[in-house]
């Protein structure tokens, strides 16, 4: 095994700030819309409002640190050994097979996560992000928006959008447990290094 430097201290402040504030959102979000009564609804609404903007700064660095740095090409999807990584995690996983794809800094996700954070940074994040202003500036609505759009269905498309965020979240915990050990990957995150397979990652 060789210990590579993976994850870069940026890369991994950007992750454990983004998790934090994601499941304080889900927690303030979860409990405006009812789900449980832990804090008041105003106390919920005014840390969820302040959790935003944090969340929409931290974004905002995160892109601009991704294309200077170039980690951008992280997430350019790719066909190359993705039927082989969908067949790992359905089947060879379970078998204890290794996995076909070689991790390196230069290509640290595999070509099923490429897809699934660029679904989750255009299509997860700004649903949650346009729905969230729309329903926080709600009584800042032009006319025209009101007249196609109500208070209600805003609070509608928010929640599923939330829902589909705690999915990733739970897909992507269980993930992490799918290292060559249990907490490799977890492990990885916190100290940057990773072990690799010395015949692996000499791309």
């Amino acid at each position: 095994m060789k210990r590579v430097l993976m994850y870069k201290r940026f890369e991994r402040f950007w992750h454990w700030a983004q998790a934090v504030l994601v499941l304080m959102l889900a927690f303030t979000g979860f409990n405006i819309h009812g789900t449980f009564d832990v804090v008041s609804y105003e106390q919920a609404s005014e840390m969820h409002g302040i959790l935003l903007w944090l969340l929409l700064g931290l974004w905002a660095f995160a892109i601009f640190w991704h294309f200077t740095t170039g980690e951008w090409k992280n997430y350019i999807p790719t066909t190359e050994k993705l039927g082989d990584v969908i067949r790992y995690y359905s089947s060879g996983i379970f078998k204890g097979e290794e996995h076909p794809y070689e991790k390196t800094p230069e290509k640290k996700l595999n070509p099923l996560q490429r897809i699934a954070y660029l679904k989750l940074k255009l299509i997860i994040n700004p649903g949650l992000i346009i729905s969230g202003l729309l329903y926080l500036f709600y009584n800042e609505w032009p006319e025209a928006v009101a007249a196609i759009l109500s208070l209600e269905i805003v609070a509608l498309i928010h929640t599923a959008f939330a829902f589909f965020m705690v999915t990733f979240v739970i897909v992507h915990v269980y993930l992490i447990t799918t290292g060559h050990t249990v907490g490799a990957h977890l492990k990885s995150m916190v100290t940057g290094y990773e072990d690799i397979p010395d015949h692996k990652g000499a791309e």
